[in-house]
């Protein structure tokens, strides 16, 4: 099964990039299940970031190399064309996954009579406007939980096609993302929302960290060793950076609950790490794994190559489609969870969900692959009766 897997993971690639972000896609499923106590063991609990930002920045790496090179090939207008027709398939896969997700809650809602679930899950302005949340849906104005995702991507790209020119000047490139990052954190500014919370994912702070990804998916390898070489040292500085952040992380969440109560100061600063505006920790603890995973695991590394990696290869290849199936599949795992929370449920949950995106992930890979094959040529009889 694996080496069936394996034969659909497209070679030629980075695979680091493609098995973490199949992790982080798995990762994502998990942190949406609420319940799952195997979302004590994902990154968000030991890191000031979590799964969407590493998939952000992997994502910026992705389309550094693919529409840089398109941009060399084709030209701008080109190249700008291929983002925008991008562009157009997340939105069409958002509208379709807030349609499928909208009907699965809220029929969740009405046949387990919990109608807790379309408060918690921000769904109560559809029971009460429906034309109108539907039409703020569609102009991305209303985004229930865990629907904000692919509207934060869909914004950094239509962003990204403008100033697609910039990729062969990443300096610049760089230079005008941390411009607009700063005034967006220095002056609150973000897109228009419906209901007035403001977008979850501001895409105005989230662009640094796809643009970063671009500039690293640019870059020379030869030249980014130059510039971030290995170091022992600056090594053992990022791990122990990584590990006062673990420490401090859980001794405010968990602390209180065993007695360690931490300093009002470190609580308080603690809540204004936010992950709306990309607070500065959050990046600065993704960019410092990043580092690290960089220079300890090889590209050519024989593991990525082999069964354990596959599976998280493909799902992070077919990204776009696994990422939805997550979605549908974490709000049935919840209820699955909340009619048994024991140990025999828990296990199935995970790994039913995680057999079902990888079946999403070869499926896609299955139909990807049959689209690429030109059609047969028509045999010589066939030719003369179509004269």
């Amino acid at each position: 099964m694996s080496g069936a897997i394996g034969s659909l993971v497209r070679p030629g690639r980075d695979l680091r990039v493609d098995v973490i972000r199949g992790l982080a896609l798995w990762f994502i499923f998990i942190d949406h299940t609420p319940g799952n106590l195997l979302g004590g063991a994902t990154l968000r609990n030991i890191a000031f970031c979590d799964a969407t930002e590493g998939f952000v920045l992997l994502a910026g790496y992705a389309a550094g190399i693919a529409y840089g090179r398109m941009l060399e090939r084709e030209g701008w207008l080109r190249a700008a064309g291929r983002v925008a027709g991008r562009v157009g398939t997340l939105y069409v896969a958002h509208i379709f996954l807030f349609v499928v997700f909208t009907a699965q809650v809220g029929f969740s809602a009405a046949a387990l009579d919990q109608a807790a679930y379309l408060d918690e899950l921000q769904l109560d302005p559809f029971g009460q406007e429906p034309y109108r949340a539907l039409l703020e849906a569609l102009l991305l104005r209303y985004q229930p939980a865990f629907l904000d995702i692919l509207p934060l991507y869909i914004v950094v790209l239509g962003m990204f096609a403008v100033v697609l020119p910039l990729v062969a000047r990443p300096g610049l490139l760089l230079l005008a993302s941390v411009a607009l990052y700063a005034a967006t954190r220095g002056f609150d500014l973000a897109p228009p929302s419906w209901t007035g919370s403001g977008w979850f994912f501001n895409p105005f702070a989230w662009q640094l960290l796809f643009a970063i990804g671009v500039a690293l998916g640019r870059a020379d390898p030869a030249r980014l060793t130059r510039l971030f070489p290995w170091s022992r040292w600056l090594a053992a500085l990022a791990l122990l950076v990584l590990v006062v952040g673990a420490v401090t992380l859980n001794w405010v969440w968990h602390g209180p609950v065993r007695g360690f109560e931490a300093p009002e100061w470190l609580a308080a600063w603690m809540a204004d790490v936010d992950k709306t505006g990309l607070h500065p920790a959050r990046l600065a603890s993704v960019l410092v794994m990043a580092w690290l995973v960089g220079h300890l695991i090889p590209a050519g590394a024989a593991w990525l190559s082999g069964p354990f990696a596959a599976p998280f290869a493909l799902m992070g290849q077919q990204s776009l489609p696994v990422f939805c199936a997550s979605i549908f599949l974490s709000f049935l795992g919840r209820v699955a969870i909340e009619t048994s929370a024991g140990w025999p449920m828990q296990v199935a949950v995970n790994l039913a969900g995680l057999a079902a995106l990888v079946a999403v992930g070869v499926v896609a890979a299955w139909y990807a692959e049959g689209s690429k094959r030109r059609p047969p040529a028509l045999p010589d009889v066939a030719k003369a009766a179509t004269r």
